[in-house]
């Protein structure tokens, strides 16, 4: 007795169906589970045969064969108990098997027949769509998340048995519903504001620049000056995510197990914010089996690395492909994988170790020695990531106690999205390029041109301020974006000036 159940497995952002024959033979009771299965899914035979008789059902008592097809790509997870179970039921009681084959199921079953939650249900209910099922069956917890699909019935399952009995017709069951529109409209407002920030107005207005351009940012300042708490708001002004965006993103957070029941779908810009002490492996994405790291969980929205230089060296040298390509991709022996990592950079530091260098009103305690060690510590491949380099003072009394309203996160995100469709509308014919920060020679030197006055000033800024010639090509990315925000067609030499002002890092008193 044959029977075929049909599943899905995750690879990278992706999933892809997995056909699942069950085969029940005489000879000694045995469980055979082939097709290329991590450990996870071996057990699953314990799993699943006590899972089926706690239910109230039998598996075969003879020897049963379990194959995993397509057999050349490695199964991993829990997530196939719930469709091997079903198959085993089948065989048990010979039934035809022809009713499964217009579903997809998914799920870990407990000793006691209930259904737990896996990972990555959305690109697997993608991938039942694509395969034109009519319903894919997930645990209840993930019914939300698999939901947001639309054209395919969604029905969350608490147990072995409810499932079975309802593909049977002996049970019944309603679809989870769910409006994928109606959500990511109702949900995408943000807990933070820039109007919770007193004073600063330079550094808001540079995050302005970086975010309009798309320009990495890199942020100096003494301990309490508010780096973080500017970080944080920085994906409220960015322009509000597509659809497609947070489908992208969402598939990402699905397949690392980020989603829950209130938190289905991200429908708002990213923010991840990873402690210095992280791995390679988990910034960037990794393990035997790959899965996303925080560049890709990024993705769309901003990563923010504080106190930059206590990263290890190692660390920050992985993220020079996924800034420089928008992508990373991870081999491993069982094969390579890539993932998205479209993000925005925010990076903060104090300019010593101990914070004070330069501040007037606390002494420094560093010497020169360590002050240039700590320095070097930011490789010059990343700086040259790094569009914006910006001082962020202390913040004085009179703007702590100031009862001024500051501007909200919503007005700087209008000025930001105009500036956003003067730059898709100018690189429309080019595909590779959505923003200034993306332009390559050929785009700077077509879209980039300068008056004698602005490359005058450029020239005089490289002498006397002692620029490196790295910082050139960003100080011309940076003054487009600065024409953008004005609505000028031209870079005018106060567009310029003000893009110098961005490169501290590159100044004499920097290096």
């Amino acid at each position: 007795m044959l029977a075929k159940i049909y599943s899905a497995a995750v690879y990278g952002v992706d999933a892809y169906e997995v056909e699942i024959e069950v085969n029940g033979a005489g000879g000694n009771p045995l469980v055979i589970v082939v097709g290329l299965p991590d450990t996870a899914v071996k057990e699953s035979r314990d799993r699943v045969t006590t899972a089926i008789s706690n239910s109230g059902y039998f598996w075969p008592r003879g020897r049963t064969t379990v194959n995993l097809a397509p057999a050349d790509i490695k199964k991993e997870g829990p997530s196939f108990d719930l469709p091997i179970a079903l198959g085993m039921i089948a065989v048990s009681e010979e039934l035809d098997s022809s009713a499964f084959e217009k579903f997809s199921f998914v799920g870990e079953l407990a000793l006691n027949g209930a259904v737990r939650p896996v990972k990555g249900v959305l690109p697997v209910a993608l991938e039942a769509r694509r395969r034109h099922k009519h319903a894919i069956f997930v645990p209840e917890a993930n019914a939300h998340e698999a939901a947001m699909v639309k054209g395919i019935d969604v029905y969350g399952v608490q147990n072995l048995r409810q499932t079975f009995d309802f593909i049977r017709g002996e049970g019944t069951m309603e679809p989870t519903p769910g409006d994928l529109t109606a959500f990511f409209e109702t949900h995408q407002s943000y807990e933070v504001d820039f109007s919770d920030v007193k004073g600063q107005g330079h550094v808001k207005r540079a995050i302005e620049v970086a975010v309009a351009g798309g320009h990495n940012l890199l942020m100096i300042g003494p301990p309490g000056s508010g780096k973080s708490m500017l970080s944080k708001r920085i994906a409220t002004i960015i322009p509000p995510m597509s659809l497609e965006e947070a489908i992208e993103s969402t598939k990402i957070h699905s397949i690392s197990g980020m989603l829950s029941g209130e938190q289905a779908f991200v429908s708002t810009r990213p923010f991840r914010s990873p402690h210095h002490t992280i791995s390679d492996v988990g910034l960037l994405g990794g393990s035997a089996i790959p899965t996303p790291g925080e560049v890709s969980l990024a993705h769309h929205g901003v990563l923010f690395l504080d106190e930059l230089p206590e990263f290890k060296r190692s660390t920050l040298e992985v993220m020079r492909q996924p800034l420089e390509d928008g992508k990373v991709t991870i081999s491993r022996a069982a094969g390579s994988v890539t993932f998205p990592s479209e993000f925005m950079l925010v990076a903060a530091m104090n300019p010593c170790p101990c914070g004070y260098f330069g501040d007037l009103k606390r002494e420094c305690r560093c010497g020169p020695l360590q002050v240039t060690r700590y320095r070097q510590r930011i490789s010059g491949p990343l700086l040259d990531r790094i569009d914006l380099h910006i001082e962020v003072p202390a913040v004085e009394y009179r703007d702590i106690a100031s009862t001024r309203a500051e501007e909200a996160s919503a007005a700087i995100r209008d000025r930001v999205g105009r500036a956003r469709e003067r730059q898709q509308s100018r690189f429309r014919s080019d595909k590779k390029v959505n923003c200034n920060a993306r332009m390559g020679p050929r785009q700077i030197k077509q879209h980039c041109q300068l008056s004698h006055e602005s490359q005058e000033l450029i020239r005089i800024a490289m002498t006397e301020l002692n620029l490196s010639a790295r910082a050139y090509d960003r100080i011309l990315k940076v003054s487009r974006t600065v024409a953008d925000l004005a609505g000028s067609e031209f870079i005018t030499p106060e567009h310029v000036s003000e893009a110098i002002q961005y490169r501290t890092f590159d100044r004499t008193l920097w290096v």
